[in-house]
């Protein structure tokens, strides 16, 4: 094999070997494999899923770096327990997401929301700068253009939440936003088609100007009452759709 064909190989190999993370990944999460538990030996993966070392190799490796398996020599290739995932790993979160209930979604997101989102208003009215002005109030502006296209609401409110984090200037606070911008996707289409976008516009645009003006109490009363309103908002979607549903996600 050339140089040239190498080159052209290495995508391939690399695509590959996601894939297999991916399919690793999804059955570790449905409880394929579970935490403890030895995989097959790298020769019967390989023969089971017709790969090559190689791939399975790096899929390994890749799940290695996220904390899901450990491999040791004459030992073979183990589950790790799931608190020493990295579940802020954007891999790691959509394989969640494919295989969670939905009642357990809802509640796990918004107890984050709720833990961390107030602070990171308040911290952002402290600490935010012209340039994170200018994307909060983009995100905004997007959001009152968005009209009855669903898709761009959706992705400018992601786009808010997302500059707010940012604008805490606080490195371990944007992770979180990274998580937020695949977790609470579905969650803004559940009610972006609902009747509280005209509140939700009053509401965005408050906590928009708590933080340019510089005022962290404020910034983080108002972020508390938009996640406490969303979570009705969510409720009241879910139940409409299904009025068995009494359980809130708390």
């Amino acid at each position: 094999m050339n140089l040239n064909q190498i080159a052209d190989f290495q995508p391939m190999i690399r695509k590959m070997h996601l894939q297999l993370g991916d399919q690793l990944g999804h059955a570790i999460l449905r409880g394929d494999f579970k935490e403890g538990e030895l995989l097959p030996s790298e020769a019967k993966l390989c023969e089971t899923l017709g790969v090559s070392r190689t791939s399975m190799r790096e899929a390994i490796r890749g799940l290695v770096a996220k904390g899901m398996l450990e491999s040791k020599s004459k030992v073979g290739t183990r589950v790790r327990n799931a608190e020493n995932w990295n579940h802020l790993d954007v891999d790691v979160l959509r394989w969640q997401l494919a295989v969670a209930d939905t009642e357990t979604y809802l509640r796990k997101i918004f107890q984050l929301r709720y833990a961390t989102e107030p602070a990171a208003a308040a911290i952002a009215a402290q600490y935010a700068g012209p340039e994170d002005h200018a994307r909060i109030t983009e995100a905004f502006d997007a959001m009152q253009t968005a009209g009855k296209d669903l898709g761009q609401w959706v992705e400018a409110d992601l786009r808010f939440h997302r500059a707010i984090y940012l604008a805490t200037h606080n490195e371990f606070f944007w992770p979180i936003a990274q998580l937020f911008s695949i977790a609470m996707k579905e969650m803004f289409k559940m009610t972006a088609s609902g009747t509280h976008r005209s509140r939700a516009v009053a509401e965005h645009k408050a906590l928009m100007d708590a933080i340019v003006a510089g005022k962290p109490e404020l910034a983080r009363e108002l972020s508390l009452r938009m996640v406490s309103n969303a979570t009705d908002d969510v409720i009241s979607v879910r139940r409409s759709a299904a009025p068995e549903l009494q359980k809130e996600p708390t």
